[in-house]
């Protein structure tokens, strides 16, 4: 695979083309106003979310709704919105700093997610201009709170299979919506609805904004959660519900595209909001590891808690660098559709769709890395961890429902492949030819070139073998299973793992590399062996995925032969985890923080 330029690179293609350390952006490139923005965000927290958590999971009366003000104040309610509504007019991967830096705020961040994301997005990029210029100053105020209604009882991951139904009314000014939806956070406090029903038989879903006042509107009390609980979330009635018609969002059956392209930004902002909670268990961890003495030693000696700090760093370094990574190309995309002449906000939806398959494993990785982090937390911390008297407990639980939120993991696994092999067919990436040139080559002599002592030089030889991997575990599943594929969700799910895996780690590698440009080896020894503990664990997982697939559908030589091919692209030199894990935690215990 040769090493382009990627500025124009389309999502999904990292599997089939290199990428230059030069063409991505990594998280110490934000600007000085960039990282006030942040530090705003923190303040914020430290002010006015951390001392109120336990009040906040109370859901105490009206103060999750002035938090909500107060961070509209401060313009973290509009940070992506534009200029002429009263935001600040931001780009994607600036929404993405503050999402990551409000992610530490539990069920706060929860409510602010919802309202900025999912609750004003599709007013923003679907809205006429008369939808804008009502609702989005409001938004951005806080004024209004918002909430998104999709999910029924009935329809969870199959959303377009809802019963919520809207029937114009004799007049013809009115929709007159009937249903029940579920799950709907802010619910309980919310005044503008996006609201997903179905027009008379209609095959697809529209959307509506729907206003509190305009009545019909009833909700069950507050459900009890496992983790959030201070986050809102209400089953919501809409009973003869009046809804202008010049309330319909974008047109009519356009409600299912505007959910899965409002989804594809939230998914990828949730990988966002679990690197800044996972880094603040990190932080306490190692807090905990250094003032925690058994047998006369800080618990932070012992190799066991080691491990645990260095492997719970290296996940969060990388999907971190994951993350920023994808941010950047959603910008740059949408610069080039602007400059193609493509109106703003269609823009902003065409970029994030183009890359919706880093979108959806930025959310598997970032939940199941953030599931990582507060886990090993809990055992850190010990008998204490499991006391709600200490900060691991509602960790523990506020994490889990991100590997739901945003569309299931295992419907997010399987989305990757799927809109992956759809772009193949479509012609748009070009699968079939390196999957060919990997056939071939497992038919050839292995070829063996001069060593190359440059910085990653091996390391990269080791991801192409990867992405071959991927590519011929694939191939063959398309080739051997072709209609019935779709059918086979864990193969699917197989190689989505290899796919995300070879995504991850060579976005650490890539940002590794480039930070050793600017600052030398030297100074990167913990970046440098946190590249190499992911890269090498992601073999292993990569191995165990490809065998895993190629036993469900090959047998006898052919089986045989692909075997030989899978060992040959996870073959790696011995590399010395342990010591490396050691070297990453000594950095982290003498900082006494995650310092990367």
């Amino acid at each position: 695979m040769s090493t382009v330029k990627n500025k124009s690179i389309k999502g999904g293609e990292f599997v089939i083309r290199d990428t230059n350390y030069e063409d991505v952006f990594i998280p110490e490139e934000f600007d000085e106003e960039q990282l006030m923005i942040k530090q705003t965000c923190g303040g914020f927290l430290e002010a006015e979310v951390f001392p109120n958590i336990e009040r906040i999971d109370k859901q105490e009366e009206g103060l999750m709704q002035s938090l909500l003000d107060k961070a509209g104040e401060l313009g973290l309610l509009g940070v992506s919105i534009p200029e002429e509504y009263g935001g600040f007019g931001k780009n994607f991967n600036t929404s993405m700093l503050v999402t990551d830096a409000v992610g530490a705020g539990a069920s706060f961040a929860v409510a602010l997610s919802a309202h900025t994301g999912i609750g004003t997005l599709p007013i923003l990029y679907y809205g006429n201009a008369e939808q804008k210029e009502k609702y989005i100053p409001k938004l951005a105020t806080g004024e209004y709170k918002a909430a998104y209604c999709l999910t029924e009882p009935n329809s969870g991951s199959d959303a377009n299979s809802g019963r919520t139904s809207a029937k114009l009314n004799a007049g013809g000014t009115h929709y007159i919506i009937n249903g029940q939806k579920m799950w709907i956070t802010n619910g309980g406090f919310a005044d503008i609805f996006i609201v997903f029903a179905k027009i008379d038989d209609d095959k697809n879903l529209s959307a509506f904004i729907v206003e509190r006042d305009f009545g019909g509107i009833t909700m069950n009390p507050e459900e009890h959660k496992l983790g959030i609980k201070g986050s809102s979330t209400r089953q919501v009635f809409f009973n003869d519900c009046p809804v202008p018609v010049e309330n319909m969002l974008s047109d009519r059956e356009n409600g299912f595209k505007i959910a899965v392209n409002i989804l594809n930004i939230g998914r990828i902002k949730l990988g966002a909001a679990a690197i800044g909670s996972s880094r603040k268990v990190l932080n306490q961890a190692i807090n905990y590891a250094n003032e925690r003495v058994q047998f006369k030693l800080p618990i932070s000696k012992f190799g066991a808690i080691r491990y645990k700090l260095a492997e719970m760093a290296t996940r969060n370094f990388a999907v971190e660098s994951a993350a920023y990574r994808a941010g950047q190309n959603i910008d740059d995309a949408y610069e080039t559709l602007i400059e193609g002449g493509m109106d703003a906000a269609k823009a902003k939806l065409k970029s994030t769709e183009q890359f919706a398959i880093e979108c959806a494993i930025l959310k598997v990785w970032g939940s199941e890395m953030l599931d990582y982090i507060v886990d090993e937390g809990v055992q850190i911390y010990g008998g204490m961890g499991y006391s709600a008297d200490a900060p691991m407990e509602r960790a523990y639980r506020d994490s889990r429902i991100n590997r739901i939120f945003e569309g299931t993991n295992e419907v997010n696994r399987l989305l990757i492949v799927d809109m992956l092999l759809k772009r193949a067919l479509k012609g748009e990436l070009d699968l079939m030819g390196p999957a060919q040139a990997v056939a071939s080559e497992l038919m050839a002599i292995p070829e063996f070139g001069e060593e190359d002592d440059t910085l990653f030089a091996y390391e990269k030889k080791v991801l192409a073998n990867l992405k071959k991997t991927g590519l011929l575990v694939a191939g063959a599943a398309v080739q051997k299973l072709m209609m019935t594929l779709s059918k086979e969700q864990e193969i699917l799910m197989n190689i989505a793992d290899i796919i995300g895996y070879v995504y991850v780690a060579e976005s650490t590698l890539l940002r590794v590399e480039k930070l050793v440009s600017s600052r030398g080896e030297s100074a990167l020894a913990g970046q440098l062996d946190m590249a190499r503990i992911y890269l090498y664990t992601a073999v292993d997982k990569v191995y165990l995925a490809g065998k895993e697939a190629l036993n469900s559908f090959a047998e006898g030589d052919e089986l045989a032969m692909m075997m030989v091919g899978l060992r040959r692209f996870t073959k790696v030199q011995p590399f010395n985890v342990k010591d490396a894990r050691q070297r990453v935690a000594k950095q982290l215990i003498e900082a006494n923080k995650y310092c990367f």
